[in-house]
Protein backbone atom coordinates (compact mmCIF):
# COMPACT_ATOMS: atom_id res chain seq x y z
CA UNK A 1 0.00 0.00 0.00
CA UNK A 2 1.41 3.24 -0.61
CA UNK A 3 0.43 5.43 2.30
CA UNK A 4 0.51 4.05 5.49
CA UNK A 5 -1.89 3.96 8.29
CA UNK A 6 1.23 6.29 10.07
CA UNK A 7 0.83 8.26 6.91
CA UNK A 8 -2.93 9.19 7.17
CA UNK A 9 -2.67 9.96 10.56
CA UNK A 10 0.01 12.53 9.95
CA UNK A 11 -2.44 13.69 6.95
CA UNK A 12 -5.11 14.24 9.39
CA UNK A 13 -3.37 15.82 12.09
CA UNK A 14 -1.80 18.03 9.78
CA UNK A 15 -5.15 19.14 8.05
CA UNK A 16 -6.57 19.50 12.12
CA UNK A 17 -3.16 22.16 12.82
CA UNK A 18 -3.48 23.79 9.94
CA UNK A 19 -7.39 24.48 10.31
CA UNK A 20 -6.85 25.44 13.51
CA UNK A 21 -4.40 27.72 12.97
CA UNK A 22 -5.26 29.48 9.97
CA UNK A 23 -8.89 30.10 12.21
CA UNK A 24 -6.96 31.63 15.16
CA UNK A 25 -4.72 33.52 12.75
CA UNK A 26 -7.60 35.07 11.62
CA UNK A 27 -9.13 36.36 14.55
CA UNK A 28 -5.95 37.56 15.86
CA UNK A 29 -4.70 39.00 12.64
CA UNK A 30 -7.57 40.94 11.47
CA UNK A 31 -7.67 43.45 14.30
CA UNK A 32 -3.92 43.73 14.06
CA UNK A 33 -3.50 44.43 10.16
CA UNK A 34 -6.73 46.98 10.87
CA UNK A 35 -4.48 48.83 13.26
CA UNK A 36 -1.31 48.93 11.09
CA UNK A 37 -3.24 49.73 8.22
CA UNK A 38 -4.83 52.99 10.51
CA UNK A 39 -2.85 53.72 12.68
CA UNK A 40 0.09 56.62 12.90
CA UNK A 41 1.50 55.68 15.68
CA UNK A 42 5.17 55.63 16.00
CA UNK A 43 4.83 51.78 16.80
CA UNK A 44 3.70 50.74 13.50
CA UNK A 45 7.16 50.13 12.63
CA UNK A 46 8.60 48.13 15.27
CA UNK A 47 5.02 46.48 15.52
CA UNK A 48 5.24 45.45 11.76
CA UNK A 49 8.85 44.19 11.92
CA UNK A 50 8.18 41.78 14.39
CA UNK A 51 5.21 40.39 13.11
CA UNK A 52 7.20 40.63 9.60
CA UNK A 53 10.10 37.85 11.69
CA UNK A 54 9.09 34.78 10.93
CA UNK A 55 9.80 35.94 6.91
CA UNK A 56 13.62 36.53 7.90
CA UNK A 57 14.12 34.08 11.09
CA UNK A 58 15.33 30.58 9.98
CA UNK A 59 12.55 27.74 11.63
CA UNK A 60 14.76 26.42 14.13
CA UNK A 61 15.51 29.83 15.81
CA UNK A 62 11.60 30.80 16.17
CA UNK A 63 11.12 27.39 17.34
CA UNK A 64 14.29 27.43 19.72
CA UNK A 65 13.39 30.17 21.37
CA UNK A 66 9.48 29.20 21.87
CA UNK A 67 10.71 25.79 23.23
CA UNK A 68 12.93 27.95 25.73
CA UNK A 69 9.60 30.46 26.90
CA UNK A 70 7.21 27.64 26.85
CA UNK A 71 9.74 25.04 28.85
CA UNK A 72 9.77 24.86 32.76
CA UNK A 73 11.77 27.89 33.43
CA UNK A 74 10.35 29.60 30.95
CA UNK A 75 7.79 32.57 31.66
CA UNK A 76 4.88 31.01 28.96
CA UNK A 77 5.62 27.64 30.72
CA UNK A 78 5.52 29.26 34.55
CA UNK A 79 2.05 30.11 33.30
CA UNK A 80 0.52 27.65 31.42
CA UNK A 81 1.91 25.18 35.28
CA UNK A 82 0.37 27.91 37.39
CA UNK A 83 -2.90 27.72 35.74
CA UNK A 84 -3.39 23.93 35.15
CA UNK A 85 -2.67 23.64 31.58
CA UNK A 86 0.82 21.91 32.29
CA UNK A 87 3.64 22.84 29.36
CA UNK A 88 2.92 23.44 26.28
CA UNK A 89 6.00 21.87 24.17
CA UNK A 90 6.10 18.38 22.40
CA UNK A 91 1.97 18.84 22.45
CA UNK A 92 -0.78 19.61 19.73
CA UNK A 93 -1.51 22.81 21.81
CA UNK A 94 2.21 23.68 21.46
CA UNK A 95 2.15 23.22 17.48
CA UNK A 96 -0.73 25.50 17.20
CA UNK A 97 1.06 28.24 18.93
CA UNK A 98 3.85 27.68 17.32
CA UNK A 99 2.41 27.61 13.93
CA UNK A 100 -0.30 30.45 14.89
CA UNK A 101 3.66 32.88 15.59
CA UNK A 102 5.18 31.70 12.56
CA UNK A 103 2.99 31.81 9.92
CA UNK A 104 1.29 35.75 11.34
CA UNK A 105 3.22 37.66 8.57
CA UNK A 106 1.55 35.40 5.83
CA UNK A 107 -2.02 36.24 7.10
CA UNK A 108 -1.16 39.82 8.31
CA UNK A 109 0.39 41.20 5.91
CA UNK A 110 -2.18 40.48 2.56
CA UNK A 111 -4.68 41.85 5.33
CA UNK A 112 -3.18 44.73 5.82
CA UNK A 113 -2.56 45.55 2.49
CA UNK A 114 -6.06 45.08 1.41
CA UNK A 115 -7.44 46.94 4.32
CA UNK A 116 -4.98 49.85 2.74
CA UNK A 117 -6.43 49.87 -0.56
CA UNK A 118 -10.28 50.24 0.87
CA UNK A 119 -9.08 54.04 1.14
CA UNK A 120 -11.10 56.93 3.28
CA UNK A 121 -14.06 57.33 1.11
CA UNK A 122 -15.96 54.40 1.42
CA UNK A 123 -15.22 54.93 5.63
CA UNK A 124 -16.31 58.28 4.84
CA UNK A 125 -19.68 57.56 3.41
CA UNK A 126 -20.51 55.11 5.87
CA UNK A 127 -20.25 57.81 8.61
CA UNK A 128 -21.94 60.09 6.40
CA UNK A 129 -25.18 57.63 7.32
CA UNK A 130 -24.20 57.18 10.69
CA UNK A 131 -22.81 54.21 11.20
CA UNK A 132 -20.64 52.90 14.19
CA UNK A 133 -17.01 51.52 13.58
CA UNK A 134 -18.30 48.44 14.38
CA UNK A 135 -21.32 48.11 11.51
CA UNK A 136 -18.68 49.97 9.65
CA UNK A 137 -15.91 47.61 9.63
CA UNK A 138 -18.17 44.28 8.90
CA UNK A 139 -20.24 45.99 6.78
CA UNK A 140 -17.89 47.81 4.58
CA UNK A 141 -14.60 47.24 5.46
CA UNK A 142 -14.44 43.67 5.05
CA UNK A 143 -16.98 42.99 2.28
CA UNK A 144 -14.21 45.42 0.35
CA UNK A 145 -11.23 43.20 1.80
CA UNK A 146 -12.63 40.44 0.91
CA UNK A 147 -9.95 38.95 -1.91
CA UNK A 148 -6.90 40.11 1.01
CA UNK A 149 -9.06 37.82 3.47
CA UNK A 150 -8.70 34.88 0.86
CA UNK A 151 -5.26 35.52 -0.08
CA UNK A 152 -4.43 35.57 3.85
CA UNK A 153 -6.61 32.14 4.52
CA UNK A 154 -5.33 30.46 1.85
CA UNK A 155 -1.75 31.43 2.96
CA UNK A 156 -2.00 30.87 6.11
CA UNK A 157 -3.08 27.20 5.84
CA UNK A 158 -0.91 26.08 3.00
CA UNK A 159 2.36 28.09 5.33
CA UNK A 160 1.47 25.58 8.40
CA UNK A 161 0.84 22.62 6.34
CA UNK A 162 4.24 23.05 4.90
CA UNK A 163 6.17 23.79 8.24
CA UNK A 164 8.89 21.87 9.45
CA UNK A 165 11.50 23.44 11.33
CA UNK A 166 9.23 25.02 14.02
CA UNK A 167 7.17 22.15 14.44
CA UNK A 168 9.95 19.34 14.89
CA UNK A 169 11.59 21.89 17.65
CA UNK A 170 8.36 22.45 19.34
CA UNK A 171 6.43 18.96 19.05
CA UNK A 172 9.17 16.66 18.38
CA UNK A 173 8.04 13.18 16.63
CA UNK A 174 5.60 11.64 18.72
CA UNK A 175 2.72 9.72 16.65
CA UNK A 176 -0.74 10.87 16.66
CA UNK A 177 -0.06 13.86 18.52
CA UNK A 178 3.13 16.13 16.47
CA UNK A 179 3.93 13.98 13.75
CA UNK A 180 2.67 15.76 10.45
CA UNK A 181 3.50 15.38 7.53
CA UNK A 182 6.78 17.14 6.85
CA UNK A 183 8.03 15.00 9.88
CA UNK A 184 6.62 12.34 8.17
CA UNK A 185 8.63 12.92 5.28
CA UNK A 186 11.69 13.13 6.94
CA UNK A 187 11.34 10.32 8.84
CA UNK A 188 10.72 7.59 5.58
CA UNK A 189 13.78 9.02 4.21
CA UNK A 190 15.64 8.55 7.20
CA UNK A 191 14.50 4.79 7.40
CA UNK A 192 15.11 5.22 3.61
CA UNK A 193 11.55 4.48 2.67
CA UNK A 194 11.96 6.52 -0.69
CA UNK A 195 8.57 4.61 -1.79
CA UNK A 196 6.46 6.17 0.91
CA UNK A 197 7.93 9.42 1.04
CA UNK A 198 7.74 9.67 -2.65
CA UNK A 199 4.17 9.88 -2.58
CA UNK A 200 3.94 12.04 0.59
CA UNK A 201 6.22 14.48 -1.20
CA UNK A 202 4.54 14.05 -4.40
CA UNK A 203 1.35 14.71 -2.43
CA UNK A 204 2.83 18.33 -0.85
CA UNK A 205 3.89 18.99 -4.42
CA UNK A 206 -0.16 18.79 -5.96
CA UNK A 207 -1.22 20.81 -2.39
CA UNK A 208 1.09 23.59 -3.11
CA UNK A 209 0.48 23.99 -6.88
CA UNK A 210 -3.12 24.04 -6.26
CA UNK A 211 -2.45 26.23 -3.40
CA UNK A 212 -0.73 28.80 -5.74
CA UNK A 213 -3.60 28.37 -8.41
CA UNK A 214 -5.92 28.81 -6.03
CA UNK A 215 -3.96 32.02 -4.99
CA UNK A 216 -3.29 33.80 -8.61
CA UNK A 217 -6.85 33.27 -9.32
CA UNK A 218 -8.35 35.27 -6.64
CA UNK A 219 -6.90 38.58 -7.94
CA UNK A 220 -5.84 40.06 -11.95
CA UNK A 221 -2.43 41.39 -10.91
CA UNK A 222 -0.44 38.85 -8.73
CA UNK A 223 1.45 40.41 -5.84
CA UNK A 224 4.01 38.64 -3.84
CA UNK A 225 3.74 38.90 0.11
CA UNK A 226 6.89 37.12 0.87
Amino acid sequence: MPLTPADFEAIWLTVQLASLATLLLLIVGTPLAWWLARTRSRLKGPVGAIVALPLVLPPTVIGFYLLVAMGPNGHVGQLTQSLGWGLLPFTFAGLVVGSVLYSMPFVVQPLQNAFEAIGERPLEAAATLRASPWDCFFSVVLPLARPGIVTATILGFAHTVGEFGVVLMIGGNIPGRTRVVSVQIFDHVEALEYAQAHWLAGGMVVFSFLVLLALYSTRRTPVAYV
